[in-house]
Parts: C-alpha cells; structure tokens; sequence
C-alpha cells in the first residue's frame, strides 16, 4: 500500500501494438571467489551508468524498492557472518518521495563470506532485486537470477535474467475499451455542464469589455447614430438589433473559424505549446504596460477608415455588418487581451465548439447595451459620463493582466520542467501585485493619465478592502496552503520547495506501463488520471476533490493512481510514429505518448478524464470528467 508521495516516473518504456523497449543502466557481475581452501567469497558487482544509482540494502517504508539478495540454496557450504556492502553509501532527501534515502553511485558491490569441507560439491542459487532511478526518472524492480559453482577456481557464474513484469503485458494494456466504456454510459450531461461554464465565462468577458475605454464611449453615440439616421423609431430600433446580432454573428463566426483552421487537438496542443504561452505572455506584459499609460496600442487607422466608407456605400444589413466590424477593430486593444485570454482557456476542453461557445456569450454580453439602450434611449442620459473613472478601469485591467500573464509562462514552465516560476515565486508576485493593486484603488498609486482626485470613492475603498483580503489570503500559500480559490491559476502543490500541507494526494505513477504492472503485483485496481500543466480544471479536481478525507483515503489506500500529462514536452528517447484514423501521426514528446494512448484506448481528448481499470487494463466504471462535488467522486469510485 502507498502512503507517501510515491512518484516513480519511468525512462518512458515506449509501447504501441508494434513495439516496446527496455532502457539498462545498470550492469551485475556474479563471482565466486575462493579465499582459502576452506572459504570463498560470494562476490556481486554492479556497474552503474552516469546519473542513475541503485538503492541500498535499508530503505524506509512506503519508500523505492530496496536492494535486496537471497540465498535460495547454498548447497554443502555455509554463511559466515552478515552480507557486506563495500561500496560508499550516498544519503540525501529525495522530494520526490518526501524521504531520506541512501544509494549507490557509478558502481555497488555486496560479498557474502561462506566456508565448506569440499569445494567441488559447492553451489549457490540465488536472485538479486534493484530499483534504480536517475534524478528525473525510475526504472520498475528489475530481478536477476544466478547459479555459482566452485568446480574449478573462480568459475564464472550462470546468470539468469528476469524480465520487468511491465514489459509482458505492455499490449495489453493499451488495447481499446472504447465500447467497453460505452456500455457503463456516457457522460454527455457534463460535457453538456462545462459548455454552460465555457458560455458564462464568455459573458463576464463580454461585461467586463464594456467597461473599457475602447468600448464604453461608442455605446452612446452608436445607439444615437441608429435612432437619428431613421426617420422610423422603430427602424432605428431595428437597426441597433441587428448591429447587435452582428457582433454576435461576427464573433461566432471568428470562434468557429479558429477551430476549423487549427482543430480541437491542435488547440489544446497549442494551448500547452511553450512558444505560444511566451508569445501570449510577452502579449498581456505587453498590454498591461499600454494600459499603465506607457504608450498606446491601436491598429491602423486605414483599416476602419476603409470599413466606415463601405458602410457609407451599403444598405441594410450588409452596412449594419460593417459598422460591426469597425467596432471589434477599434475596441481591439482593450477586448484582445480579454479574448484571447477566453480561446486559450476553453482551448483546453477539447471540444470543437468550446471556442465558438465562448465566443458567443463574449458577443452576447457586448451587443447587449446596444439593442438595450436602442428600445429603451431614455436610459442613456443615465449612463456614467467617460472621464477618469474610465483610466481608472484600465490601470485595474493591467494590474489584472500583468497577474493573468503569469498563468501562460507557468504553463510553458510546466510543460517543459524549466522551474522557474514554481508555486511560491508565482505566489509572492501575485501577492505584490494585488497589494499594489489595493494601495492604487485607495488613490495611493498615481499614473501618467490618472485625473486629480482630492477623495478615495466608496467603490474604490470596497474594491481596495477586497484586493488586500485577496493578498493576505494568499500568504499561507507560501507555506504550501491549498489555495483552492486560485488552484486552477496557481503551479501545482508539487512544485513548492517548502511544503507543510501533507494532505494533498499525489500519484504513484506517471508512466502508465509502470503503474499497471505495479497493480498487477499489488492485486489493485487503477485509476487512470489523464492531467495536463495548462488544464485549469484539472487543478481545480486535485484542489476542491483530492483533498477532500475521504477520496484521498480512497485514492490511497484502494487504488493506484497514475496521472498522464498530455502535454509534457520531455522529449522521447526514440520518437515513433502511428496510424491514426488514416493518417500518420508522431509521437515525439511524453505528452504525445500520453494524448495518443487516450484517443486509442479510451476515444477521449478532454482533461480532467479519470479511467477506473482493473490491473489488466479493463474498465470497471464509466469515465469521470469534471466536476467538483467530492461526494460524486466518492460514489463514483465505490462503483466497481
């Protein structure tokens, strides 16, 4: 049973239904020395490869396989004395496994002393078992068998070598279950449940665009346009229905198109692609600093000019289109970032429709004011005049964006193991930057386009009180605290170096070979949870449902949990390429291996996915998507 952090990540054992292979860095010499006429020595050497190291004889509970040797049968001789360990043992704190632990470096030898009357009717069986692992990855406990004889001095030794217990069923367990997993039922309501969410986080966007410069000053004066140009009410009415259905139709269309150029797998792929997240986050650094008051960001002013004059020269709908689509250009430095923030996210998903869902509630929530303000223009001369309060949202905007581009590098750090933005450093900037967001709101922070004012507002006390809350409810989080209000945003619990929370759960295994073979042994069943660095929800699940006492109990104690991060982007040893629905796809990366083996055997995409197997690689419950009520986790894993 694994009661600690048991991590044991594999040098990535690479299985297809054509071929598997097994990395060796570690070499056993067997010898029986004659050290006198009556004694001799049994000698067992191992030479170890740069980097990797063989445990020692001691190893404490719920730790890594200690080395271990028996004597199965020493025939007409005995031992003297205990087994003898002659190499330097190296002891060091392993975080991976929350331990001290001891090895062997670059080489290890153990001698057993034996005596006899007659050498030529001495024989020795036996079995050496090792683990060995370097300082990223572990390799299964590996046996090997020998046989010695003393009929003549220093006889070379019969070694008999058994194989890993992963390699014989590594087939197997990548069979697809696909119709398997069918008949258990679907999970439509879910996916069903996240498209809402994906749609609600749209329509905070959407508000949140039109509290911005670029956007809150055309709302009166286009609603105006449409009522003045009529010499019909009602016909100006219409009219700014329809600007308002244009921008919905223009953004859906924008969302839609997004997920035809790039695919729904290419999306999440690209999400998770480190380039694109430093490219995203240089972009949010960016405009944050345009928002500050640095300098402008505005596109060229020939592209609305050339929008407007073919507004001018078209009727109807068509020019109602046009005007549409000058407003998305000219309000794009304040609604670009909240967009491309939104594609990102719901890129995540999986989904084909995600992007154009999200789109949808976006140009909801931003053609609402216009249609609105369209039936009802009593209600404009009630609107807040543009003036500094407007500056005011922007500064608020880039001390936003400026924390929100610190989720894109951690993403790209993840993905790629740099570490250097691990929990605590991601913290204390998001602490520093939300503290002086808080001493901005009370009017202690002035910038370049900031208007005098000689009072702090009600609004900006209360805003202030709520930015300094959010501050100091981060600092235990340096610490190792939850956080579960930030877990989707925040670096996972296990990159902190500090950690005094010891109820989060951790997986076994991150090598699906290694842990199915290891159930096998155990006689447990599997939970399979395929994760991700970029996957919001999959932080969420691990913060709000893995901690809860129960399901960690469960998760502990019943099961052995292996997470899959589809979008790790440790290069394989030996890329290697499959047939997939007609085409060839490579497998270049750890993330590919894994986002493959969910597509083959399971006919899914989307993160978080949870998969219940027996150890031979057989489903015993539908799939579990997201969802963050632990009690439904609960009686989905008492379901088997």
């Amino acid at each position: 049973m694994i009661k600690k952090h048991f991590l044991v990540v594999a040098f990535f054992l690479f299985a297809s239904c054509t071929f598997a292979q097994i990395f060796e860095p570690v070499k056993w010499n067997f010898e029986l020395k004659k050290t006198s006429a009556t004694t001799a020595d049994i000698q067992m050497n191992a030479t170890i490869d740069d980097g990797w190291h063989v445990y020692g004889l001691n190893i404490p509970k719920d730790g890594p396989r200690a080395t271990s040797i028996i004597f199965d049968k020493i025939e007409n001789a005995q031992k003297v004395g205990e087994l003898l360990a002659l190499s330097k043992l190296e002891k060091q704190f392993d975080a991976n496994f929350n331990m001290e632990l001891n090895w062997y470096s670059e080489s290890a030898v153990f001698v057993q002393k034996i005596k006899f009357t007659d050498p030529s009717k001495v024989k020795v069986k036996g079995q050496l078992e090792f683990m060995t692992c370097n300082d990223k990855n572990c390799l299964p406990p590996t046996k090997k068998q020998f046989t010695l004889t003393l009929a003549t001095d220093n006889a070379p030794a019969t070694v008999e070598v058994v194989k890993p217990i992963v390699t014989a069923k590594i087939s197997d367990y990548w069979t697809p279950v696909i119709n398997e997993l069918k008949s258990f039922g679907d999970t439509k309501e879910k996916a069903t449940t996240s498209f809402w969410l994906i749609f609600l986080a749209g329509l905070v966007g959407g508000f949140l665009a039109l509290f911005t410069p670029c956007v809150w000053p055309i709302i009166p004066m286009t609603v105006s346009f449409f009522l003045k140009r009529s010499e019909n009410k009602k016909r100006g009415q219409r009219d700014a229905i329809l600007y308002g259905l244009a921008i919905i139709f223009i953004y859906v269309t924008l969302g839609i198109l997004i997920t035809l150029i790039f695919g729904a797998s290419a999306l999440n792929s690209l999400s998770t692609n480190a380039i694109f997240n430093l490219i995203f986050f240089g972009l949010l650094v960016l405009f944050a600093v345009s928002f500050f008051g640095a300098f402008e960001i505005t596109l060229p002013s020939s592209w609305s000019t050339k929008l407007d004059a073919k507004a001018d020269s078209t009727a109807g709908f068509v020019s109602i289109l046009f005007m549409a689509f000058t407003l998305v250009l000219v309000s794009f430095s304040c609604t670009g970032p909240i967009i491309g923030t939104l594609l990102v996210q719901v890129s995540s998903s999986g989904s084909i429709l995600a992007p154009a869902i999200g789109m949808l509630g976006f140009a909801v929530a931003l053609s609402i004011p216009f249609s609105l303000f369209a039936l009802f223009p009593s209600w404009l001369k009630s609107l807040p005049k543009s003036g500094g309060w407007l500056n005011s949202v922007k500064i608020v905007l880039a001390f936003l964006e400026l924390a929100l581009a610190l989720k894109f590098l951690s993403v790209a750090d993840l993905a790629y193991g740099w570490r250097i933005l691990d929990r605590e450093v991601f913290l204390a900037i998001w602490i520093v930057i939300f503290a002086l967001l808080g001493v901005y709101l009370l009017g202690k922070l002035h910038f370049s386009h900031d208007s005098e004012s000689k009072h702090t507002s009600v609004v900006g006390v209360f805003l202030a009180i709520i930015s300094f809350a959010f501050s100091v409810y981060m600092i235990p989080g340096l610490w190792g605290a939850p956080l579960k209000a930030i877990s989707a945003f925040a670096p996972p619990l296990y990159t902190q170096d500090f950690n005094l929370y010891n109820d989060e759960v951790h997986a076994a295994f991150t090598d699906y070979e290694l842990g199915m073979a290891y159930a096998a042994d155990k006689k447990l069943p599997v939970i399979v949870d395929f994760s991700g660095f970029g996957c919001v929800n999959c932080r969420k699940m691990e913060a709000s449902v893995w901690t809860d006492p129960t399901v960690r109990e469960l998760l502990k104690k019943d099961f052995i949990l292996i997470s899959l991060f589809v979008d790790d982007k440790t290069t394989l040893t030996n890329p290697y390429e499959v047939q997939e629905n007609g085409r060839t796809t490579s497998i270049e990366t750890v993330g590919d291996k894994w986002s493959y083996l969910q597509r083959h055997k399971f006919g899914a995409n989307a993160q978080p996915f949870y998969v219940m197997l027996n150890n031979e690689g057989k489903p015993l419950n539908k799939p579990f998507t997201f969802d963050e009520n632990p009690s439904h986790f609960v009686n989905w894993l008492k379901k088997y």
